[in-house]
């Protein structure tokens, strides 16, 4: 939220009571139907299951990403972290590569077409320079400018907040159209400055040609305008803008870079640009309509903004204010502004779609109150210095408005959407992925901030969305925020809150959270979760801490750190929480036993259930390569906590490796691995030896190859190797050479214990 400080939970909070109440969760396993047996080994087996929970996909983008850690370096991967303030934390995936000497680089072996590239990078504060851009292993002649001008952010004004805000990005054309397979290098040279470089990932795209100018429309270069940048062209545009106005004609951005130092008078104008990556327009204050009629259209062009802090008081955004009814703002490219579009007064019907929102110091999007019908579609938001996207239903409601497949990642300091307020709103098809602090991956909530505020009334929609390694600890708090969280801050949500086909996956800490943030322990009631799927929580799946209910059907949990439902309402004896079965529930029955205390990461639950810390799986979750794989059958699929996913090694491909990245180097005492359960894979026996290594270069053998049988009717369909006394190490590779069922290698779980 722009101006407005994070949710401060009472300091005198404190949780001192034991468990109240906690409802009864349904515990009981969706049942799925065996196939029947083939006549031989049965790799691949088809089960019946219920109606599969898709989740959200997010944006359709026309780049590619690829992650640096994934890439081929000789750089130090940094993390994973989830540690507020740290380099790692703030990175897609909480990791990066660092480039400290000469020589160092990260190499993208492309899967599409491209001819341009975006970087996301880390310098230390108060550092400028360039890095060097090979293709195919010659060095092109441009360089990738990279600077920490318009990072490191403080807000004091937000309590438990930390300096932020770390990553920007620099992009570049590469003047040669690349094929697939092409091999694109960024590296530290000689002549190399600013670093070190912490580089986070790489996204190239196959970007048109610039378009020509439309018949009949209006240029500002008629009047003067610099496509330099050098001249303030300001007052070009603004003849222009006469000119277009009277004549009833489009105004035309040519390529180039344009200087405009105030706000530009648009209304009832559609201005083109020949695209994002041709047509710049630089200035922190672009466009602030006063008492607008609508009909703007602002269409293909980047506006690149000039703000290095943070100013509630200060209008330093792409878009201020309202644009008008039917409005559209389409394939604007927005970088190093304080918002891209804070929307306030008449936006009705807005669409804003297609998208891209970078490096903003404050929220990505922000419908301010009063609109209605408006649609925010298929925008792409990255390092914002609050929420991705918001609705804030202040001085009249926002509603009947969307979030429709957006992709929002790394939110620095709040929400990657929230809905404070507002009537019948809806949230469908949307992907968030790693929110930092102070924030949940997707919140609904009654916090008003403001006054004349308007709470959540109607129906509210949350439908069909995927939340990555969403939910943050709140300093403020001393406690976690959910993936997904519901609050009732200032008032008691009472009306319909559909959430349904979710998919929540890695949450650092829970899943769905339900909450009275300012502590006066506000209800919440009629709120469903309907076909949801949580993979690897960190603490619990449902985490209450407020009176009411909610009714939960058809949500399954794996990989749950600690227990299935946190259940202690505050104030304490205020009343209670009911979790209340709608059938089809499984993985989450358990309920954390300790209202004195939280739950840790993977910590277990004190006096039953869970793993105790320091002796659970060492490779959950941790970073798995290969040397080929077939299909959808990836590595990540074996360090997943889910035993009906799998990784397949590329058929007939013998020798195959598989190798999983501890992190750090651990003692090792046994490894456990698994193939799928079920009756209809059939025994085998597959052939492999253990090898290990502490740089992921030179590898030594652990284990000496031999034959192992996986049978699902004796020991469950898994084989435990235990490795010599003393062996600690970081990187563990499993090298495949046989399986009789099979002309692969599989592995549906590997998993590493210290003893």
């Amino acid at each position: 939220m722009d101006s407005h400080p994070t949710p401060v939970r009472p300091a005198s909070r404190r949780l001192t009571g034991r468990l109240i109440a906690a409802a009864a969760v349904c515990a009981t396993a969706v049942a799925l139907a065996a196939p029947a047996s083939a006549a031989g080994p049965a790799p691949r087996p088809a089960t019946t299951r219920p109606a599969a929970v898709t989740g959200g996909s997010g944006a359709t983008v026309p780049f590619t990403t690829y992650e640096a850690e994934n890439g081929s370096t000789n750089g130090t991967v940094i993390g994973p972290d989830y540690t507020q303030g740290t380099v790692a934390s703030e990175a897609s995936g909480r990791k990066a590569v660092q480039l400290s000497g000469t020589g160092q680089y990260v190499q993208f072996t492309l899967t599409a077409p491209a001819n341009a590239i975006d970087v996301t990078y880390n310098l230390p504060q108060g550092s400028s320079g360039s890095l060097a851009v090979y293709v195919n292993g010659t060095r092109i002649s441009q360089t990738l400018p990279v600077t920490s001008k318009y990072s490191y952010v403080n807000t004091g004004n937000i309590v438990g907040s930390k300096t932020h805000h770390l990553f920007d990005d620099s992009r570049l054309l590469l003047g040669q159209n690349l094929a697939v397979g092409a091999k694109v290098k960024v590296q530290v040279d000689s002549d190399s400055t600013g670093g070190p470089f912490t580089i986070d990932m790489a996204q190239f795209e196959q970007v048109a040609a610039a378009a020509s100018q439309p018949s009949g429309s209006v240029s500002p270069t008629t009047y003067g305008a610099d496509p330099t940048g050098a001249a303030d062209s300001t007052n070009a545009f603004n003849q222009a803008i006469t000119a277009a106005r009277s004549g009833g004609k489009v105004l035309w951005i040519p390529q180039g870079v344009f200087t405009i130092s105030s706000p530009l008078q648009v209304d009832g104008l559609t201005v083109i640009g020949a695209g994002m990556w041709y047509s710049e327009l630089h200035g922190t204050h672009l466009f602030d309509l006063s008492n607008p009629q609508g009909g703007v259209k602002l269409e293909n062009f980047a506006a690149f903004g000039e703000v290095t802090t943070r100013n509630d008081s200060s209008p330093d955004n792409f878009v201020n204010g309202s644009l008008g009814a039917n409005s559209v703002v389409s394939g604007i490219w927005v970088q190093h502004e304080k918002c891209g579009l804070w929307l306030t007064g008449n936006n009705t019907n807005l669409q804003v779609t297609g998208n891209r929102i970078l490096d903003t110091t404050a929220d990505g999007v922000n419908i301010n109150g009063t609109a209605t019908g408006a649609v925010v579609s298929n925008n792409y938001v990255r390092n914002t210095g609050d929420d991705g996207l918001a609705m804030w239903s202040l001085n009249a409601a926002d509603s009947n408005d969307s979030f429709l497949n957006n992709t929002v990642i790394q939110p620095n300091l709040a929400n990657g959407i929230a809905l404070y307020g507002g009537s019948n709103l809806t949230v469908k098809g949307n992907y968030v992925q790693d929110t930092n602090a102070l924030g949940s991956g997707i919140a609904i909530s009654n916090q008003a901030f403001a006054s004349p505020f308007f709470p959540l009334s109607g129906t509210i929609t949350v439908d069909s969305n995927t939340i990555e390694r969403g939910g943050a600890l709140n300093p403020n708090w001393n406690h976690p925020m959910g993936a997904l969280r519901v609050d009732s801050y200032d008032y008691a949500i009472t009306n319909p809150v559909n959430i349904t086909n979710t998919v929540i996956k890695d949450s650092p800490y829970s899943a769905f959270e339900f909450v009275s943030g300012s502590g006066t322990g506000n209800a919440i009631s009629g709120v469903t979760v309907n076909g949801a799927t949580v993979t690897n929580s960190g603490t619990v799946v449902v985490q209450n801490e407020t009176k009411g209910s909610a009714t939960f059907s058809n949500v399954t949990a794996t990989g749950v750190g600690a227990a299935g439902v946190y259940n202690c309402p505050y104030p304490t004896g205020t009343g209670t929480f009911s979790v209340v079965d709608g059938g089809g529930n499984s993985g989450w029955s358990s309920t954390w036993n300790d209202c004195t205390t939280w739950p840790t990461p993977n910590g277990g639950n004190p006096g039953g259930g869970g793993t105790p810390p320091g002796t659970g799986n060492l490779a959950l979750n941790k970073t798995a390569t290969d040397t080929g794989h077939q299909d959808v059958y990836v590595a990540s699929n074996a360090v997943d906590g889910n035993a009906n996913t799998y990784w397949e090694s590329a058929d007939n491909a013998f020798p195959a490796s598989f190798t999983v990245d501890l992190g750090s180097a651990q003692p090792v005492g046994r490894l456990v691995l698994k193939l799928p359960p079920s009756t209809s894979w059939g025994a085998r026996t597959q052939t492999l030896s253990v090898l290990d290594s502490t740089d992921n270069s030179s590898y030594s053998t652990v284990v000496a190859s031999k034959g192992y049988t996986f049978d699902p009717n004796n020991g469950g369909n898994s084989v435990t190797i235990t490795l010599p006394s003393g062996t600690s190490t970081r990187y563990l590779r499993l090298t495949f050479t046989a399986n009789t069922a099979w002309s692969a290698g599989q592995l549906s779980e590997f998993e590493a214990y210290a003893s």
